[in-house]
């Protein structure tokens, strides 16, 4: 059966690549790595799939014309997409908040948060609606 694309989507297409990725990922080395094993895994991947990616960001906190700190996000993916991955089993508002953060300082639209389990993989869409 062919897979269908829900076309509403901010950066459907995209996406889909990605959340592919993230499985061949689990798919090949399984559950119970560190999560600097799938951030690898996910970064050979990427470059396969013929994707242009940036890792370990730097996205600086500006106030009043000051640098007051830096967050570091996972993946660009595209200039468009951030992806962090992570490795547990559910989704903690703090990460959603992180990523929300990351898009907002950045000014970009999208983000995917990935949860690597043990029983598979996990993601949920962040849209930056500012």
């Amino acid at each position: 059966m062919p897979t269908v694309l829900r076309k509403t989507l901010i950066y459907s297409d995209l996406t889909h690549k990605i959340i592919g990725a993230l499985f061949n990922v689990f798919n090949d080395i399984g559950p119970g790595h560190k999560e600097s094993f799938y951030q690898k895994g996910v970064a050979c991947e990427l470059k396969e799939i013929g994707l242009i990616f940036k890792e370990q960001l730097p996205a600086k906190i500006i106030y009043k014309g000051k640098n007051i700190g830096i967050y570091y996000f996972d993946f660009l993916i595209d200039g468009r997409v951030v992806l962090e991955i992570k490795v547990r089993n559910f989704f903690s508002a703090k990460d959603i908040d992180q990523l929300y953060s990351y898009l907002k300082v950045r000014n970009l639209k999208l983000g995917i948060i990935a949860h690597f389990t043990k029983t598979g993989v996990k993601f949920k869409r962040i849209v930056n609606l500012y």
